[in-house]
């Protein structure tokens, strides 16, 4: 990664320390580099693999609202909710 490509990143401190010791070459590769990445990548496809449907039903006035904030950021709005669902389960969300 380039320097000037992670300046528009956000990263959190534990990422950040990792970007600087990878800069820095103190960071070495596993044995079974090949093994591992392939495990990784299973799992990082398995876990945003999208296989489960929810149907609500909201106000439009609530509906309304998130389609603004939606389009506001560029995304679709059901993108845009699932996103918000997803910060909560992960327990990002700090409005809650």
């Amino acid at each position: 990664m380039k320097k000037n490509e992670a300046v528009s990143l956000k990263l959190d401190e534990e990422e950040q320390e990792i970007l600087e010791a990878f800069e820095k070459g103190a960071l070495k590769r596993v044995k079974n580099f090949k093994e591992e990445m392939a495990a990784a990548e299973q799992a990082a496809e398995n876990f945003f693999k999208k296989n489960a449907r929810l149907n609500i039903r909201i106000s439009s006035h609530d509906l309304m609202h998130l389609k603004r904030k939606a389009a506001y950021k560029g995304l679709p709005y059901q993108t845009f909710i699932a996103s918000l669902l997803h910060q909560i389960a992960a327990g990002h969300f700090e409005g809650i």
